[in-house]
């Protein structure tokens, strides 16, 4: 069993089910496979090879999802890439994992663009213009660019599928680290594979299940909701994102919505919306949350405003997906708590020197699985902080890098993060990446970025700055600069000019001082 045959038998079981409705308009499995022909024949057409890796810088759309499969389809590795990313960073990404293909869309063909002339790898670049009808084209096209692949004829021959087993790689997802690159972490058909079916079988997701999916597909948290989705024959409410939720909510109540999966950000927005219980949401069965802890007083306020539906707080990582979740029975008890290990799983604490801690103590998080990531592409380092040997022989483990303690039952808390990084909208953002940015600006001496507890936000994204003398640098000019070479959810929302920043004994800029 490799991920995209979950898909495929889906499709052969229920070819007339609607398995996407976006905007209210609704498409079949039969159609998204048709798609994925169309799309798999281009790849195959251009070359695309076994374990080569495709980018996927698309919107939560049919032609993302079907890319997706059809990039599995000929045994490649597909790259989802966040449609707030810049042109340097895409850039980054590209070359870093010699990509050998893009596939995008016309209202991100400026960014696209940009990138493609800094990146020799990609051979072809296939630009969908399916929502951007009547639009302008922003910009001249590169030599590399082709129409976005159209569906398959029905009854059209296929090819035969590429020798693959559970080991190969399947997708490399970018994540920011503390050092400031964007790392790509490596997960196996296997991977992910053991993680869709830990994540589906524990909140006991259905066939006849329509899953909301307003979270970006290039979000392991929003990709796994098609996932699970196709595995089982469910519907996905896909939305183009949260930035209106009245939208949102209205089509819930029409699709008859029964899963709700958010973050933070996104429960705030919902429960400060006057208009709420006009909407019909009975059929709302399941909400999860993860990404960042949700306070108890807003805990209570979902279970209040949504009483017949089970809420999930769970805890995860790109690494491995999904680590924790709790029981929703003891979510009275422990409200604070992201639970225990999922199944299939085991997870346990250590102390700085590696050795096993008891329940009561707080340290390191270790997971044990195989849903475990392969390591970061071409970062050994990197890759031998996080992954180290495992308590059976020839084995590796996943370092978390999160702190975490227990109660005497072994119920797990969060923390905080080693590494310092910050977690807004949902998001991961490296404290370095933006300090990097931030010295790029005329009149900065130097930078210490953190994040601060933010209601809406979860954490907000703060920069302290000292200016260069005679420096008139001001607030607006910083974030301004910021938003013109990092991606929105990264640029600090306050900046702090100050004298001097704190530093340790050894001369390290001390954050802790900051907060």
């Amino acid at each position: 069993m490799l991920l995209h045959h979950t898909f495929e038998h889906t499709a052969a079981r229920l070819p007339h089910k609607r398995a996407i409705s976006r905007e209210g308009v609704a498409t079949s499995y039969g159609d998204i496979a048709a798609r994925v022909e169309g799309i798999a024949a281009a790849l195959r057409e251009a070359g695309v090879q076994r374990g080569e890796r495709v980018a996927l810088f698309l919107d939560n759309c049919v032609e993302m999802v079907a890319a997706i499969y059809a990039v599995l389809k000929v045994g490649a590795v597909f790259m989802p890439v966040n449609t707030l990313t810049k042109a340097d960073k895409l850039a980054y990404i590209l070359n870093d994992a010699e990509a050998c293909a893009l596939l995008t869309q016309q209202e991100l063909a400026e960014t696209a663009r940009a990138a493609l002339s800094a990146s020799p790898s990609v051979r072809t670049c296939w630009m969908c213009t399916a929502y951007a009808q009547g639009r302008p084209d922003p910009g001249t096209p590169d030599p590399r660019e082709r129409p976005f692949p159209p569906p398959a004829a029905s009854g059209a021959p296929g090819s035969d599928p590429p020798v693959l087993i559970d080991q190969d790689l399947a997708a490399i997802i970018y994540t920011s680290g503390s050092t400031g690159d964007a790392k790509g972490v490596m997960l196996t058909h296997l991977n992910m594979l053991t993680a869709l079916r830990s994540v589906r079988s524990y909140l006991g997701l259905r066939e006849r299940d329509v899953i909301v999916c307003a979270l970006p597909l290039a979000f392991d948290y929003g990709l796994y909701q098609i996932l699970m989705a196709f595995s089982l024959g469910a519907t996905v409410q896909l939305e183009r994102s949260f930035t209106f939720p009245v939208k949102v909510l209205e089509r819930m109540v029409s699709e008859r919505a029964t899963v709700f999966p958010g973050v933070p950000t996104m429960f705030t927005l919902l429960t400060q919306i006057k208009t709420l219980r006009e909407h019909d949401l009975s059929a709302l069965r399941l909400i999860t949350n993860t990404a960042a802890a949700l306070p108890e007083s807003q805990i209570r306020q979902i279970r209040a405003l949504f009483p017949q539906a089970t809420l999930y707080s769970m805890y995860g990582l790109t690494e491995c997906k999904r680590v924790t979740y709790l029981p929703p029975e003891q979510l009275d008890i422990r409200p604070t708590s992201v639970g225990r290990g999922m199944p299939n799983e085991e997870v346990w604490l250590v102390d700085e020197a590696g050795n096993r801690l008891p329940n009561g103590a707080t340290g390191e998080l270790v997971i044990r699985g195989s849903h475990v990531m392969r390591g970061y592409w071409r970062k050994p380092a990197q890759t031998a902080e996080r992954l180290r040997p495992g308590p059976m022989p020839g084995e590796m483990v996943l370092y978390s890098g999160d702190l975490f303690r227990t109660d005497a039952e072994g119920w797990l808390y969060f923390v905080a993060r080693k590494d310092d990084i910050i977690k807004t909208r949902g998001e991961k953002v490296s404290p370095r990446e933006v300090e990097n940015v931030i010295y790029g600006i005329d009149g900065v001496l130097e930078a210490a970025v953190i994040g601060v507890d933010d209601k809406l936000l979860g954490q907000a994204v703060k920069a302290f700055i000292v200016r260069q003398p005679g420096s008139s640098l001001s607030e607006r000019d910083v974030i301004k600069h910021c938003l013109a070479h990092i991606e929105n959810f990264m640029a600090p929302k306050t900046v702090e000019f100050v004298d001097a920043l704190p530093r340790t004994d050894t001369g390290k800029i001390k954050k802790t001082g900051l907060r």
